[in-house]
């Protein structure tokens, strides 16, 4: 067989690469599949920090990425937790400096990230057959921003992250402002709360 090679060219000046555009998700309403409102990690790229990261860099991926939460792994692809854009500008990092009488520099992704035990997850089979209304419920009844969906494992493979439904994109595809009350929900947050 005689496989002949393609043709090349040289590239000319001034080249440019594409850049990944954020998927264009389409406007909701409340009676629409909760499928439409979440982030499906089988098709987006999940983001991720290494816990040892410094709080400074954290914010300047997020803020490269255009995204308010990063997925926390040391080990690809096991996740050990999360951190978002309020737990580097919350009260939790300033806390820690006083307490252990450092500078903010020496504070990492490890030291304010939220474990996983400490977060609620939606079932990935639940939520094919929920409407964006009880999606916006559960946003209500926890007070998150984010919402995790989990797969359950199978024969083939483990529980996996499958989703993340951000309660800003979800406003975003409504077209309106979603109330919510931030809750705690175990004993650390409403101690936490009570420093």
């Amino acid at each position: 067989m005689n496989v002949l090679a393609l043709p090349t060219f040289r590239l000319p000046d001034n080249i440019c690469i594409p850049q990944a555009q954020p998927q264009i998700l389409g406007a909701v309403t409340l009676t629409s599949p909760g499928l439409d409102v979440m982030t499906d990690l089988a098709l987006v790229k999940a983001s991720t920090i290494d816990p040892e990261t410094t709080l400074s860099r954290a914010e300047q991926v997020m803020i490269h990425q255009g995204i308010r939460l990063l997925f926390v792994v040391s080990n690809f692809p096991c996740v050990e937790g999360l951190i978002t854009a309020s737990d580097l500008i919350g009260d939790k990092p300033m806390r820690l400096v006083n307490q252990r009488n450092i500078h903010h520099d020496d504070l990492c992704v490890a030291d304010v990230m939220t474990e996983l035990p400490q977060l609620d997850a939606l079932d990935f089979d639940n939520l094919k057959s929920a409407n964006v209304g009880q999606v916006i419920a559960t946003f209500q009844k926890f007070g998150r921003k984010h919402l995790l969906v989990v797969q359950n494992a199978t024969v083939t493979s483990p529980a996996r992250i499958r989703g993340v439904i951000s309660l800003t994109q979800l406003e975003r595809q409504l077209g309106k402002t979603v109330v919510t009350t931030e809750i705690a929900t175990t004993f650390a947050e409403i101690e936490k709360a009570l420093l």
